[in-house]
């Protein structure tokens, strides 16, 4: 039998809420029709957001929202999505999908989604085909409190008061998308561009994130890192406070991808596999990161991840709409466990995306609106979002799979907030039961206060429009405690909540 060991008395770091973050992006139907439907739309909406959509985000209390991209923010004009609707500027959607942007979601829309939400702000600005002066101007427009041109624009455009601006990107990946730049051409444009991006108010400001690396590109990492800090005083510590990191999970890979929900056990593994390499990919690029920042002033921001299939047959390929299934599920899991146990850099994270796009904690059609099985998910694990991580051992643990695709077949994280243990753990055999004992390492009596699992004995599991509650999150029961020891055992392809005090 595998054994947990958690130490309760040896706290490991805090576990940021932005962990948990979301990102949403001009792509498909995430914005149009998946969160914004307008005002006059029949779908109930307060000022334009679906009110059955910001309702459910807010049960998994979203910390923050990146907006507008992606691919899309280095295309962005942000003065084409301000004013007057009927006289805002279309644009072709030349990445994603080849249809009109028509620009009625902006800037005030943004901010009105975040505010509905309760999340923080996180812009992405355009350094790929914009200028300094156009994202200098944005900042100025979004946050600056006076008497200045695009101050008097905002309030032209309704909005006299400036907003709060928690997170600014200088742009998204510009080793692709973003212009395909070489990483010290980029990181001196970051340091130029950066420069511009003001803190108008010394009590409100601004944390910038530097464009970081596409996977495994460690000298994209080493590159941006040695520009960024030469002859820049210690204190800026590389004019950033965030580097970013993009993985996607593609089983089959880029070219293919693989179905999202006809796969074999031996993808299901090879999925998992595979969600396992972000602990190796934020360990790598960590031991760069640390050259520079011991002291870990710069946090590490995963604004996007997460599993990338084939779109599903019938829908518009550039629209990466794709199900969502129990192998999503622990995808999820296993990830937001590798973040929380990698807290002292991992600072940030946004999973891609919000709704209707890769993978999505909702989808909507038309009128409907369902919860996918890694909305549960994300709904277990909002109990990690401000603890803190408590040293935990796990030791007896078998292999999975076959060949190079084996997998442990349990992973955890283990956080305390409130007087409250909270336990998450991930049983990645796809067929069989795991029996685990958890020993609490001080000698305590210690009572289950919540269990929760997310699971199905159908690993292809996913809920439909017509059947919505095929995957959902039930009450767990089967464990036993006994003063400071504990037993349980986790179904098969399962994601498990325990908490105790």
């Amino acid at each position: 039998m595998a054994k947990l060991v958690i130490n309760d008395s040896k706290e490991l770091g805090r576990i940021e809420p932005e962990i948990y973050g979301h990102f949403s992006e001009h792509l498909g139907r995430c914005i149009y029709e998946g969160l914004f439907v307008g005002e006059n739309s029949d779908i109930p909406n307060v000022n334009g957001m679906r009110q059955d959509v910001v309702n459910a985000l807010k049960e998994i209390q979203i910390p923050v929202l990146r907006w507008p991209g992606g691919c899309f923010a280095d295309e962005y004009h942000w003065k084409d999505g301000i004013g007057e609707k009927s006289k805002r500027k279309k644009m072709i959607n030349t990445h994603w999908g080849g249809v009109v942007e028509d620009n009625s979601f902006g800037t005030h829309e943004f901010f009105e989604l975040c505010k509905q939400l309760g999340c923080k702000t996180y812009i992405n600005g355009n350094l790929g085909s914009g200028t300094v002066q156009e994202m200098s101007e944005w900042v100025e427009y979004m946050t600056f409190d006076g008497v200045s041109p695009m101050a008097e624009l905002r309030e032209k455009n309704g909005h006299k008061k400036p907003w709060k601006v928690d997170y600014f990107g200088v742009g998204n990946e510009n080793w692709g998308c973003g212009g395909n730049m070489t990483p010290e051409f980029y990181a001196n444009m970051y340091r130029r561009y950066q420069t511009y991006v003001r803190d108008y108010d010394s009590k409100k400001t601004i944390k910038k994130v530097c464009c970081g690396a596409n996977v495994d590109d460690y000298h994209w990492t080493k590159g941006v890192m040695e520009t960024c800090y030469d002859h820049t005083p210690e204190h800026l510590h590389g004019f950033m406070d965030f580097i970013s990191l993009h993985y996607y999970v593609h089983p089959e890979g880029w070219e293919i991808k693989g179905s999202a929900t006809d796969f074999t056990e031996e993808v299901w593994y090879k999925t998992l596999k595979k969600a396992l390499f972000m602990d190796t990919l934020i360990k790598r690029h960590s031991d760069i990161i640390d050259q520079y920042d011991p002291e870990k002033k710069i946090g590490l921001s995963v604004d996007e991840w997460g599993t990338w299939f084939t779109c599903e047959p019938g829908t518009n390929p550039g629209f990466l709409y794709q199900q969502n299934t129990v192998r999503d599920a622990l995808v999820a899991g296993i990830t937001l466990n590798i973040f929380n146990k990698h807290c002292d850099r991992v600072k940030m994270a946004c999973i891609a995306q919000m709704v209707n796009v890769l993978q999505a904690v909702i989808l909507t059609e038309g009128e409907k609106m369902i919860k996918t099985p890694t909305y549960h998910v994300f709904h277990m694990y909002r109990h990690h979002q401000g603890a803190t991580l408590l040293d935990s051992e796990l030791s007896g643990v078998n292999e999975v799979g076959e060949g190079e695709w084996k997998v442990p077949d349990i992973t955890e994280s283990v956080s305390k907030k409130d007087g409250i243990i909270t336990i998450t753990l991930n049983n990645l055999s796809a067929t069989e039961k795991r029996d685990l004992e958890i020993l609490f390492a001080t000698d305590k009596n210690y009572e289950v206060v919540e269990a929760n699992i997310v699971t199905n004995k159908d690993m292809h599991a996913y809920n439909t429009f017509e059947n919505p509650e095929v995957v959902k999150e039930e009450e767990f029961n089967l464990y036993e405690i006994d003063k400071n020891k504990m037993t349980v055992s986790l179904p098969a392809c399962s994601v498990v909540e325990i908490r105790v005090k």
